[in-house]
């Protein structure tokens, strides 16, 4: 069960992180406060994750999920590269993520 909070947690970091976007420097209301709360989400359902799970793992899953799923946002939704280093670096993340999943206790 922590590892399905953890990956909810880590996908709410992926929220969080797009939202910034839509922030614009905190200064729209309904976007930051949105962000805002997915922020706390996020931190919290980690936080709950890391009861049961080593902290090490937990955090770099959470962080690797959020940087992954912000990654292929912004080439999906935002026009950014998506050179072939860029996608190889991404599955080597994954690889890593999958990695540290397959050797915590």
């Amino acid at each position: 069960m922590s590892w399905l909070v953890l990956v909810l947690a880590g996908l709410l970091e992926v929220c969080w992180a797009v939202g910034l976007k839509y922030t614009q420097g905190f200064t729209r209301p309904l976007p930051s406060a949105l962000t805002i709360a997915a922020i706390a989400a996020s931190v919290y359902l980690l936080a709950v994750a890391a009861r049961t799970l080593p902290i090490g793992t937990a955090y770099a899953v959470w962080t690797g999920i959020g940087a992954t799923g912000a990654a292929i946002t912004g080439v999906l939704f935002f026009d950014e590269p998506a050179t072939a280093a860029r996608l190889g670096f991404l599955g080597l993340l994954i690889v890593s993520l999958l990695g540290l999943k397959m050797t915590s206790p």
